[in-house]
């Protein structure tokens, strides 16, 4: 069954596109993540959903309902926006029950309800605080919490940690995490932060230009990039990419040639073509899996970042700029000779033209 299913949705503002012809069908109890750059309709999409912005064309459904001309409040679903927006008068009880009382929720309800979110989120000790006297994370969760006590089908998150440290960001993720798990409820949450959409997404939509680009699981964008542009926003520090020739099942730029057999396009097409091809800087091999590999080159090293677990490496190969993830024990130092090896299964080619994947 689908939560929320968005069809033939168009949102401009003037002559300006926004959203155009986007269709998206949400699971029920899925975690979908809305990924993307600043400017590429993500948010604008989940305001839409939410009611906060009427939209030019399309329709959407929440739960079976055509709720596309109804108000947010009769669309049941609960928000958590980027800041905090706490009445800095009232306490946190007063905050998560402010919303229950205008809607004539029953004493004992709201008591109840507040009582499971308080115990959910961890904030029972917080409730007779005032906004002023807790932490970013703290004000956070009882933002969460606001969105909770309104017994919801759907959450919707509007880059909710990116006010936070990064330590603090990183701990709630996790708690976010278990929520969902804990709860069941279809969540819809945009960032621009991939290692959010990675750890938290049932399936990412990565947006681009009002449209998205991909939808699918974490593992399917990270392995299989249906273009160069998924491919080149996800991953830190992003994918290598050679533009030449694949000719008789062989990649070609310069004097990397790279036998692409085992990869799925070769398999099934005998056309040479230009392509574009990828590889990730983690798949690059070093030290002795270098005699395993079928593609082996030497480079030299330009500069090196030490990141405690890992060492990110740049070099040249083939021209073009080189990254490599290694262990961050490995002793290297600028100047150095390195022997490296590509996998080609791991690898990527996309189209030269279309730069769609191949």
């Amino acid at each position: 069954m689908h939560s929320v299913e968005i069809k033939n949705l168009d949102l401009q503002f003037g002559s300006v596109k926004v959203l155009q012809d986007l269709n998206l069908d949400i699971h029920d109890g899925e975690f979908l993540v809305l990924l993307g750059s600043s400017g590429c309709g993500k948010s604008t999409l989940l305001n839409c959903i939410a009611g906060l912005l009427e939209i030019t064309d399309g329709q959407i459904h929440i739960k079976g309902q055509n709720v596309t001309w109804a108000e947010p409040s009769e669309r049941g679903i609960g928000m958590v926006f980027q800041s905090y927006a706490l009445y800095p008068q009232m306490t946190v009880e007063g905050n998560l029950t402010f919303g229950l009382k205008n809607a004539k929720v029953p004493k004992d309800e709201i008591k109840r309800r507040v009582a499971r979110a308080a115990e959910i989120l961890q904030i029972e000790p917080l409730l007779k605080r005032k906004p002023a006297a807790l932490s970013g994370g703290q004000r956070q969760r009882v933002a969460i919490g606001r969105a909770l006590v309104r017994d919801v089908d759907v959450f919707l998150f509007d880059e909710p940690l990116s006010n936070l440290d990064a330590k603090l960001r990183a701990d709630l993720r996790v708690e976010l995490k278990r929520l969902h798990q804990q709860l069941g409820n279809t969540m819809i949450y945009v960032t621009h932060d991939q290692i959010e959409a990675m750890t938290l997404a049932d399936r990412i939509a990565i947006m681009r230009g009002g449209k998205i680009m991909q939808l699918s699981s974490p593992d399917e964008i990270y392995n299989k990039p249906k273009n160069k542009y998924v491919a080149d926003f996800i991953g830190s520090p992003s994918m290598n990419f050679f533009e030449g020739d694949v000719k008789g099942g062989t990649f070609t730029k310069g004097d990397l040639s790279v036998p692409m057999e085992g990869y799925d396009f070769i398999t099934a097409h005998t056309t040479d073509c230009r392509a574009i091809f990828g590889v990730r800087p983690e798949h690059i091999v070093t030290g002795e899996l270098v005699t395993r590999a079928r593609v082996q080159a030497s480079v030299t090293i330009d500069l090196v970042e030490p990141m405690g677990s890992d060492t990110l490496v740049y070099a040249k190969l083939a021209a073009e700029n080189f990254r490599i993830r290694m262990d961050g024990q490995a002793k290297v130092k600028i100047g150095d000779q390195l022997r490296v090896g590509i996998d080609p299964t791991r690898a990527s080619l996309f189209d030269a033209a279309t730069e769609n994947r191949l």
